[in-house]
Formats: structure tokens, sequence, C-alpha cells
């Protein structure tokens, strides 16, 4: 599936929690659908645990 028709999806879901649901029901949508973008990478293997918890190093910060 590319990503134009996962995007479209993800919108229509979000039109229609906020028709449907009013705006409280959009944000959990949203906030749900990032949690499991999230999700998904993690366990296609795009993303490791420590990349969400590891802070950057102090010679990257300077430059």
């Amino acid at each position: 599936m590319s990503m134009a028709v996962v995007g479209l999806l993800a919108g229509m879901a979000l039109a229609f929690a906020g028709f449907f649901g009013g705006f409280g029901a959009f944000l959990l949508v949203a906030a749900l659908g990032a949690v499991g973008f999230v999700v998904g990478r993690f366990l296609d293997g795009d993303l490791e645990a420590g990349d969400l918890f590891r802070g950057r190093d102090r010679d990257e910060r300077r430059r």
C-alpha cells in the first residue's frame, strides 16, 4: 500500500472522527494514530526502543 493511500485513509478517519465525534474524538484518533505509527515502525525494525529515550551526545549539541 502506498504512502498516499495510507495518508488518504488516515485523513478520512480523522475527518469522520471530527465530524461525528467532535474535536475530542479528532484528538483521540490523531493521538492513537501516532502511537500506532511508532509501534508499526518499531515492529518493522525501522526504529529501536533506545532511539526514543536516548539523548544526543554533547559533541553533537556543540555543532
